[in-house]
């Protein structure tokens, strides 16, 4: 133990690598509670009129998008003692709930995916707090970033193989045993993290400090920034919807576009669109200076904008065959939606000194994102039943480039402004 930590305080490479690791490895991990139940497909059972899938999808969600708004005191009120006994509270609760849903019976047991969403929104929070505020945060955070993008597509590969494996085990009860296999992984991982040392005086100097907020410096913070910070959160409400609607049920959209696809496809696509937002984000770390990286995680949220529309519009030209549509879209959209959550606030705190952390901003704009993925589920189920789930995607995406891009011109716009204002304490960083 005294070797690890010593490597942790005297070596980069191996910090970097150990803080990477850790984060990529508890983040995949909650996914394995949270996600696998969506490889199920449930035919023929239905309720209230809805598919029944439907509903145990809604039902999470709306336990996540909770899970959020809690986040939202929660996390950035936490302080550093408290967050090792938190994060595995959380996932135990979680475990429970996917235990229940299990034991009881069809139809009353989707109450027990609310409850298991109910607490596995707070974890990114937990998860990004060891890594934030540091010179090389946006490093840090590449195994975040990518645990984001591949984690549901290699788990839902896992579930097949389990399953196949497992062939008599029902599908209500695959959540609860894929999540009791994780569980040892799990808390390896939280170890990792619980040893990482804390922020040097560089990284102060550099990024800022971080502490837990009270209730003044959330007031002061969303009445100085409020604007911005309310067009960013309509652009990451949009990426989420599009981004939890397409993980979804991508099953669904795979039966539609290529009857005979593979079952290793979530796997290979996500994986690809991981390395390349990896590649990207990493690249924002090693721009020192704050102005630059800031403007510079806005041109990559653009470029994934415009990466996910074009590919839609070829692919309804029939130029892009279905892998090649549904690698690029979802690669825009995290090349979009990523550095929003471990890049753009992370910068703006650090350029405009703001006494913050970047989960009170994060857990704003996800609270919102996941009441409009709740919101998309409910307006496909009432009032586009007979539309394919190819269709909703394609519409969604010429929908997510238009009103993203305008909204992002907007919110350069405002901090450009402020920017101005605070030259002369920004100019120099």
């Amino acid at each position: 133990m005294k070797q690890i930590n010593r490597l942790l305080t005297q070596s980069k490479i191996f910090f970097i690598c150990w803080c990477v690791l850790a984060a990529f490895g508890t983040y995949f991990c909650m996914y394995a509670f949270r996600k696998p139940f969506t490889s199920g497909t449930y035919v023929g059972l239905v309720l209230w009129g809805m598919d029944y899938k439907a509903i145990l999808i809604i039902a999470q969600v709306l336990g996540y998008m909770v899970s959020k708004f809690i986040g939202i005191k929660v996390i950035s009120e936490l302080k550093a003692s408290g967050r090792v006994k938190l994060i595995i509270k959380l996932i135990v609760f979680a475990e429970i709930a996917l235990i229940l849903f299990g034991l009881v019976p069809y139809p009353y047991n989707f109450f027990f995916l609310f409850l298991n969403g109910l607490p596995l929104g707070m974890v990114w929070g937990i998860v990004f707090s060891y890594l934030e505020g540091r010179r090389f945060t946006e490093m840090l955070a590449m195994g975040l970033s990518i645990s984001l993008i591949v984690s549901s597509g290699i788990l839902k590969t896992v579930y097949f193989m389990i399953h196949g494996w497992l062939p008599s085990v029902p599908e209500f009860w695959m959540p609860g045993v894929i999540g009791l296999i994780f569980m040892p992984l799990f808390l390896t991982f939280v170890w990792m993290l619980s040893v990482i040392p804390d922020p040097t005086e560089t990284d102060k100097l550099l990024r800022v400090e971080r502490a837990a907020m009270t209730r003044d410096d959330k007031r002061s913070v969303l009445k100085e920034y409020g604007i911005g910070i309310i067009g960013i959160g309509l652009v990451y409400t949009i990426l989420t919807t599009m981004r939890d609607f397409r993980d979804n049920f991508s099953v669904e959209i795979w039966n539609e576009i290529d009857p005979h696809w593979d079952k290793a496809v979530f796997s290979i696509t996500e994986a690809i669109s991981g390395v390349i937002v990896l590649i990207a984000i990493g690249c924002l770390s090693f721009t020192r200076n704050n102005i630059k990286g800031f403007w510079g995680t806005q041109y990559l949220i653009a470029l994934g904008l415009l990466l996910s529309g074009g590919s839609t519009l070829l692919f309804h030209l029939h130029i892009l065959s279905p892998f090649w549509w549904m690698l690029l879209v979802g690669m825009g959209m995290f090349l979009a939606y990523t550095p929003i959550q471990v890049v753009l606030f992370e910068r703006m705190i650090a350029l405009f000194k703001v006494k913050a952390n970047a989960g009170f901003f994060v857990y704003i704009c996800d609270s919102v994102g996941y009441l409009g993925s709740v919101g998309l589920l409910l307006y496909k189920e009432f009032f586009m039943k007979n539309l394919s789930w190819v269709k909703v995607l394609m519409q969604f995406s010429y929908l997510l480039t238009i009103i993203c891009i305008i909204l992002l011109v907007l919110v350069a716009i405002f901090f450009n402004r402020k920017l101005g204002i605070k030259g002369l304490v920004t100019k120099s960083i």
